[in-house]
C-alpha cells in the first residue's frame, strides 16, 4: 500500500484506503480518463483566499510523482498546470488528476491554482469541470481583450479566484483594465510568450538589461494600481541558480514579494530573499507605536531623532510593511 496522500480517496461518503497508485499510472500510460473518473467525487473545500504567498511552484499535472510530493513542498502557491509542456492526449488526465488532489485537500495551507488553457483551447470546459473541485483560484493564460476576462468571470463559480497571466501584447497594454471584478487577485508574468508576442529576442532577458527593468517597473506598478497581486516570472534555466539569485535580487529592489518557480530549489530561494526583513518589520512597529501615541494626543506629524519626519503618509508606509511581512 502506498503511503502517498493522493491514495487517500473519499468515495460514497466513506474514507478508504487502496493501492491507487499503480491504477492512475496506467490511466495515465493507457490515457484512460475513464479510470479516474471512476474514482472522482466531488467535495466540499474551503477556499484559500491568502494573498501572502511568495513562491508559485509550476507543477504538470499529469506528473503523478510530483504531485504526490505536494503535502512536502515548501512553496506556498502550487500551480497545477493543464497548459504548456502537458500534451494533448494527456490534458484529460491532468485535469481529473488536479480534480482529484483537490478532493484529497479540502482545506489547505497551501494555494492551490489550476493553470487551465486558453478559453478557446478547451478552458470553457476545464473551468465548467473543476468548478465542482472548487480550486482556489483559475489561472487564465493567452488573455487578450477584456471579453475573455468577463467570460471567464462568468464560466467561474463565485468564490473562486481568478489569475491572469500576461504573456499577449493585447493583454500588457490592457492591464490596468483587466482586473474587472474583485475576483481578479493576481497577475504573473509570462516573459518568454510575451517577448515571442512582440516579436522581441529573449536574449534581451537579462538582469541588467533596460528593457527588462522597464518592463518589470511597468508589471509591478500597473498591478499594484489595480489592486492585483504581481507574480513575477519564471526563470526557465532552474539548474542556473546565480542568475536566479540575480532576478531575485533586482526583484525584491523593485518591490516584488512573489515569483513563479520550477523547482524546490528555486522556492528555497525565494524564499530566503523574499522573507521577512526583520530590522523593517521593528522599524515600522515603532513607527506605528510612535505615530498613534502622538495621533492621540492631536499631533500626526513630529520628527524623531531616529527615523526622520513622521506624519501620516509615513505611518500608512509602516502599516503596509507589517501587513506584507504578516505570515
Amino acid at each position: 500500500m502506498h503511503s502517498t496522500f493522493i491514495s487517500i480517496l473519499i468515495t460514497k461518503g466513506k474514507t478508504i484506503l487502496m493501492n491507487d497508485t499503480a491504477i492512475l499510472q496506467r490511466a495515465i500510460e493507457t490515457k484512460d480518463a475513464g479510470m479516474i473518473d471512476a474514482i472522482l467525487v466531488p467535495q466540499k473545500r474551503r477556499i484559500n483566499d491568502t494573498e501572502q504567498y511568495r513562491s508559485a511552484l509550476m507543477l504538470s499535472a499529469n506528473n503523478l510523482k510530483h504531485l504526490n510530493k505536494i503535502p512536502d513542498i515548501e512553496a506556498e502557491c502550487i500551480i497545477l498546470n493543464l497548459e504548456d509542456g502537458v500534451s494533448a492526449e494527456l490534458k484529460p488526465i491532468a485535469l481529473r488528476l488536479s480534480a482529484l488532489v483537490l478532493s484529497n485537500l479540502p482545506q489547505s495551507a497551501k494555494k492551490l491554482v489550476v493553470r487551465v488553457n486558453a478559453l478557446d483551447e478547451g478552458g470553457r470546459d476545464e473551468i465548467r469541470f473543476l468548478n465542482a473541485y472548487r480550486p482556489d483560484a483559475i489561472r487564465l493564460p493567452k488573455v487578450r481583450p477584456v471579453s475573455d476576462v468577463k467570460e471567464a468571470l462568468k464560466l467561474i463559480d463565485e468564490g473562486i479566484e481568478l489569475h491572469l497571466s500576461i504573456e499577449t501584447k493585447e493583454a500588457w497594454l490592457a492591464m490596468a483594465e483587466l482586473a474587472v471584478d474583485n475576483r481578479v487577485k493576481a497577475f504573473y508574468l509570462g516573459i518568454l510568450d510575451l517577448f515571442a508576442d512582440m516579436g522581441l529576442s529573449q536574449q534581451l532577458i537579462q538582469p541588467d538589461n533596460p528593457a527588462m527593468h522597464y518592463m518589470l517597473s511597468h508589471f509591478l506598478i500597473t498591478s499594484r494600481a489595480a489592486g492585483v497581486k504581481p507574480v513575477s516570472f519564471v526563470f526557465q534555466d532552474y539548474q542556473d541558480t546565480q542568475t536566479f539569485n540575480r532576478w531575485l535580487h533586482l526583484e525584491k529592489e523593485m518591490g516584488f514579494d512573489a515569483k513563479g518557480c520550477l523547482s524546490p530549489t528555486q522556492v528555497k530561494a525565494v524564499h530566503s530573499v523574499f522573507g521577512i526583513d526583520e530590522t523593517a518589520l521593528e522599524k515600522a512597529r515603532e513607527i506605528v507605536r510612535l505615530f498613534e501615541r502622538m495621533r492621540d494626543k492631536g499631533i500626526t506629524g513630529f520628527s524623531h531623532d531616529d527615523y526622520g519626519f513622521i506624519d501620516e503618509p509615513i505611518y500608512k508606509g509602516a502599516l503596509s510593511v507589517i501587513r506584507l511581512n504578516q505570515e
